[in-house]
């Protein structure tokens, strides 16, 4: 019962997860993916909790247990803040995914229909193209095969997707269906404001790239090569003695920076097929 009302309290206090599950593509109603997320937390703080017991049993001996309900409930928060937040990195991936081939799909569409192919068709080719995005149109293509009308599939499709790039391309389709004006030109238009945004996400990209290959010399290059060299002279000055883990700890950390920089890069780097 205490689990239950736990469920229905997380569920109301994310009132976006019923729509965020949808866009990441996870075939689960709120109530499963809730209790899924909490039964993976538990069995990860009782992991956690019975190797911190195995750990500092012999040291601590009874207030042990307190180090064990206190890391049961630590683990127990941050593993479920996590586990909850993996809809949203879905939708981050899907996003990406889009984005980096959404002007060449776009592209495509407009090709087929200028070529006289209707829209349908032209979304049935999209859809059986070996691009990453084929998957995106077979959605609609799907949703249209089983009943549901092509403007009420295109709006699911342009409501419960990651990418706002793509919705603008479902919106303009959408928008001259309605109207009955041309699709062809309102995509047109549509996909040349896209190729504009990406060629100034590629500058913006580029002034940060510059900016962290700044930081990368000074921190990752100049600042540890100079720290390691004079921490040698003083030491030899003050006759302290420098051992293997010393070295070793400096390597370590010059990795962590290495790594650092190369996530940051690959995070600043637009989702576009160069």
């Amino acid at each position: 019962m205490v689990a239950i009302d736990l469920v229905k309290l997380i569920i109301r206090a994310d009132p976006r997860l019923k729509r965020m599950l949808r866009m990441a593509h996870i075939p689960r109603t709120p109530e499963q993916f809730v209790k899924s997320s909490l039964m993976l937390a538990l069995y990860i703080s009782l992991g956690l909790s019975a190797l911190s017991f195995f750990l500092f049993a012999r040291a601590l001996g009874v207030r042990v247990v307190l180090v064990v309900f206190a890391v049961f409930a630590v683990s127990m928060f941050f593993a479920t803040a996590f586990i909850m937040r993996t809809p949203q990195g879905a939708i981050r991936r899907r996003e990406k995914e889009i984005n980096r081939e959404v002007l060449f799909a776009g592209r495509y569409l407009l090709v087929k229909m200028e070529s006289g192919s209707p829209l349908f068709n032209s979304l049935i080719d999209a859809s059986r193209s070996f691009s990453a995005s084929s998957k995106y149109f077979k959605e609609v293509v799907d949703d249209i095969n089983t009943g549901t009308p092509i403007e009420a599939a295109l709006e699911n499709a342009r409501e419960y997707n990651a990418s706002e790039k793509f919705k603008k391309v479902i919106w303009q389709i959408l928008t001259a269906l309605k109207t009955g004006s041309d699709v062809t030109g309102a995509l047109r238009s549509t996909l040349r404001t896209i190729a504009k945004e990406q060629m100034i996400e590629i500058k913006e990209y580029g002034k940060k790239l510059n900016s962290l290959m700044l930081f990368y010399m000074v921190i990752a290059c100049i600042l540890p090569s100079l720290g390691v060299a004079l921490f040698i002279i003083f030491a030899s000055f003050f006759d302290l003695s420098i051992s293997t883990a010393h070295l070793f700890a400096a390597l370590f950390g010059l990795f962590v920076i290495q790594l650092s920089f190369i996530i940051m890069i690959r995070a600043a780097r637009p989702a576009i097929e160069l």
